[in-house]
């Protein structure tokens, strides 16, 4: 498997990373208390942490919904973050123009998973030189992605992570295929899992999505006894107040306990390989 390294991070060698923060950035001071504490229970637990957040929901059910503070004025707050945490930054694009300006503040530019086929994102993402999180749509399948990640490879890079996170079944539901974890792994990358987005009901709100937060817990300890490189988990200090996503994300609360659960099963899967 091709190792992608971040910092002191490495995907694929054997270590568990956690990409963890608020759906949306929701003001500096607000994603920076989630993100302290979020560092603060993966070190707990032992697990590396990298901090995520979107500066644009670009694929909201609803106009009216809330987005984020934009491109500008989003990567202003990551920078931040990241330079007061000290940990590496993932967040998404949805224009190719956004993709340099990002790299210069995320460590990962990730391509959303309904835009996971749009080449032209995927060649000005990988132009960037940064690592590459692709989110597996919620419409293809496991084999699909290859071509995925060849486009990657074409346009110069192999610094690429896949994220699973469930496959549409019948209106406003999800399900997660275990069998997409090690397929997506043979093309030769880290897989990481989506644990709060794959609990997701899109559209399952009428005007916004809805979700399932108690099953985060029986999914992601699935995914772990699968085989994980990075587990991608939506936190918040409160989740019913949270401006995007809250129906699915972890309460703080509850961060540790379940990595310490995922982590444990992680590493007597190790044993076996």
């Amino acid at each position: 498997m091709n190792k992608v390294k971040i910092q002191n991070i490495e995907f694929g060698g054997g270590q568990l990373v956690l990409l963890a923060g608020p759906c949306v950035l929701e003001g500096f001071e607000r994603s920076l208390k989630i993100g302290k504490r979020a560092k603060e229970i993966a070190g707990n637990v032992g697990i590396p942490y990298i901090f995520k957040a979107s500066f644009d929901k670009a694929n909201r059910s609803s106009l009216q919904s809330h987005r984020g503070p934009g491109m500008e004025e989003g990567l202003k707050i990551l920078a931040e973050i990241k330079s007061e945490l000290n940990v590496p930054i993932v967040t998404d694009i949805h224009e190719t123009y956004q993709a340099e300006p990002v790299a210069k503040v995320a460590d990962i530019v990730q391509i959303p998973a309904f835009l996971c086929r749009q080449t032209d994102l995927l060649v000005a993402a990988a132009k960037t030189g940064a690592v590459v999180n692709v989110k597996k749509g919620q419409f293809l399948s496991p084999n699909d992605m290859k071509n995925v990640v060849e486009k990657l490879e074409m346009s110069g890079t192999k610094k690429i992570l896949l994220t699973e996170r469930g496959n549409s079944f019948g209106y406003n539901n999800l399900v997660v295929d275990m069998r997409g974890l090690p397929i997506m792994r043979s093309f030769g990358y880290p897989v990481i899992f989506d644990g709060t987005h794959s609990v997701q009901l899109p559209g399952g709100g009428g005007k916004t999505s809805s979700g399932q937060r108690e099953f985060v817990e029986y999914l992601t300890s699935a995914a772990a006894a699968v085989g994980i490189d990075g587990l991608f988990l939506e936190v918040h200090d409160n989740p019913d107040e949270a401006l995007s996503d809250g129906a699915n994300m972890v309460c703080l609360d509850n961060l540790e306990k379940l990595l310490t659960r995922v982590l444990a099963i992680h590493q007597t899967v190790k044993k076996f390989s």
